[in-house]
């Protein structure tokens, strides 16, 4: 099977890609004192070099008190980091690809035994529905919050990215919002109905929107599982999700990044089959926004079990070029296979299976 589909441009606002082919944000946390240096820059550089068409960088937080949950997390703020970032960015460009930050706040989530100076967050002071965790955020805290989010944005263009993704799934802060199991606000920030618990996540899109201009990309990532519970579902019917997501593509968003664990089951398989559309899938003919697929692309185990110390063995890529084919989605994001395999792109277009090397778990202790 031809590859071709896989390797066609895409261009939004100005934003030309060589192919369709995304590198996935995945948390390394090797940032000393959040700060960016040579290794970081190394890293991308190598998956530009290597020929994926957009790299969107590890989850980089905010300017709030608590707003990562693993030390090594790097900031998207200050001056010290933004230098960084700005190395990272000229760096990828020379090496001919395009990079997007992945702008993020944990809110009350957990990651092993750190624990940030400040209290955590979240809507409503809960981990998940049955653990209380932090503090419910204030009517002051979320202005902040939304502001912090803008000038990161506004940061971000003016050090030389190609766009901004804003992460809004996975059961962090904006998704915390989205969740009725962590969002019970009485007030316009939640709500009974998924439309009204979005309203967090359109405040914050508006005010990137308004910090970036009309024509920069904007992209946002949204799941329906959650680390807290990997069942759960914002929107079980189509009709819950365009209340979901097309609020936010009207209020700015270029780009849904669709997160699922494995990217080839279908989101509503009582609607249209078990061949049928995927979440992207689904999220682009509802909104009519442009759509990233991701989810176990080419290996034989979802993100799981990479983190309970699982390989990963490579596997044929027919059933993602036929839905490329197809146009179900627009693009594709990859994650672990461009851990341990910085050429993977390219080997794919070179129909060089054999030389490709499958995830290993042990791959993630390092940035190489």
């Amino acid at each position: 099977m031809t590859t071709d589909a896989l390797f066609r441009p895409f261009t939004l606002k100005g934003m030309t890609l060589a192919n369709r082919i995304v590198m996935a944000p995945m948390t390394r946390a090797m940032a000393a004192d959040g700060i960016p240096g040579a290794a970081q820059t190394e890293y991308y550089r190598k998956r530009a070099e290597g020929g994926v068409g957009l790299i969107l960088t590890e989850g980089t937080v905010i300017d709030r008190p608590a707003s990562r949950n693993l030390p090594g997390i790097p900031f998207f703020h200050g001056t010290e980091a933004m230098e960084g970032w700005t190395g990272v960015a000229t760096s990828v460009h020379a090496a001919g690809g395009k990079i997007a930050p992945q702008l993020w706040h944990t809110g009350s989530t957990r990651a092993g035994t750190w624990e940030p100076e400040a209290e955590v967050e979240s809507p409503s002071g809960l981990l998940d529905p049955d653990t209380p965790r932090g503090k419910a955020m204030t009517e002051e805290d979320i202005a902040d919050t939304i502001a912090a989010f803008a000038s990161a944005a506004k940061d971000a263009k003016a050090a030389g990215f190609d766009a901004v993704e804003l992460h809004g799934a996975h059961g962090y802060l904006i998704d915390q919002f989205f969740w009725s199991g962590t969002n019970t606000r009485a007030d316009r920030w939640g709500g009974a109905t998924i439309a009204e618990r979005s309203r967090f996540a359109a405040g914050i899109v508006k005010a990137v929107r308004a910090a970036l201009g009309p024509d920069f990309p904007l992209i946002l990532r949204v799941s329906q599982w959650k680390q807290q519970d990997y069942t759960a579902r914002l929107a079980t019917t189509p009709a819950e999700m365009t209340d979901w997501l097309l609020p936010l593509v009207e209020a700015g968003v270029d780009i849904l990044h669709c997160s699922q664990r494995r990217f080839w089951l279908p989101e509503f398989p009582e609607l249209d089959g078990e061949e049928g559309l995927n979440f992207a899938g689904w999220a682009k003919k509802l909104t009519g926004a442009a759509t990233i697929s991701v989810g176990s692309v080419g290996l034989n185990s979802d993100f799981g079990g990479a983190f309970a110390g699982e390989a990963s063995a490579n596997t044929p890529l027919d059933g993602l070029i036929r839905r490329m084919e197809r146009d179900e989605f627009d693009l594709i994001a990859v994650g672990r296979a461009l851990i341990s395999d910085a050429n993977w792109v390219r080997k794919v277009r070179e129909d060089r299976t054999q030389d490709m090397t499958g995830f290993d778990a042990a791959d993630l202790a390092v940035l190489a």
